[in-house]
């Protein structure tokens, strides 16, 4: 029988290390996500009430619906009802901002991210700013 091959230990350093990067990248996901959740969307806005009554038409029809409509129908439920459980959760945009303010410079530096692809992806400049994330990086 062979002997086991002793595994390497990660230091407290290493494993530290390790745990910021990842809050570093938690508080950038969390900020872009909340941005993309938030963003304007072309068409009428879309409420909790409309989706309510759109749920209700969809019971009514499925009742007598047969073959691929009710199909298509119990889809459109399903679809729905995780409309209504996202609107039901609300974000605290100030909390995420907060938080990707502390960590999208040092977030920044790491990736070799630079001030215009930030842009792109929608942060806001007074946002950036405050991040301490200039053009010139």
């Amino acid at each position: 029988m062979s002997p086991r091959r002793k595994g390497s230990t990660m230091t407290a350093e290493h494993k530290a290390a390790l745990a910021h990067g990842r809050a570093l990248g938690n508080s950038v996901r969390a900020y872009l996500d909340a941005l993309e959740r938030n963003r304007p969307r072309r068409g009428r806005k879309r409420t909790p009430d409309s989706v309510r009554k759109r749920l209700g038409v969809v019971e009514k029809d499925l009742a007598e619906a047969t073959g691929t409509r009710r199909l298509e129908l119990l889809q459109e439920r399903r679809d729905l009802n995780n409309e209504l459980a996202v609107m039901a959760v609300k974000t605290d945009m100030n909390a995420v901002e907060k938080g990707f303010v502390k960590a999208a410079k040092e977030y920044s530096e790491n990736k070799g991210i630079s001030y215009s692809t930030w842009r792109e992806a929608g942060v806001p400049a007074d946002v950036l700013r405050r991040a301490g994330i200039t053009r010139s990086m």
